[in-house]
């Protein structure tokens, strides 16, 4: 993982992808992160709280890091 340099890598930019998605029901989320990126829930999660911090996932990403960010800050 690149938190800090100017690029994601693939599984970086898969997650960004995959939070950005609206989740119907429950338990899709986790489904999907395991079938999807092969991570699990804990892994994931531990994962994208580095990005939200990252820049260049900011740049990738820009309104949902912003909502990440608030959302964190709460």
């Amino acid at each position: 993982m690149s938190t800090t340099g100017d690029d994601l890598d693939e599984l970086d930019r898969a997650i960004l992808d995959l939070e950005s998605e609206h989740w119907k029901y429950r338990g899709a989320k986790e489904s999907a992160i395991r079938s999807r990126l092969g991570l699990s829930p804990v892994h994931y999660y531990q994962r994208l709280n580095a990005l939200i911090s990252s820049e260049a996932a900011a740049r990738h990403a820009p309104m949902l890091i912003s909502r990440l960010r608030r959302a964190r800050n709460r």
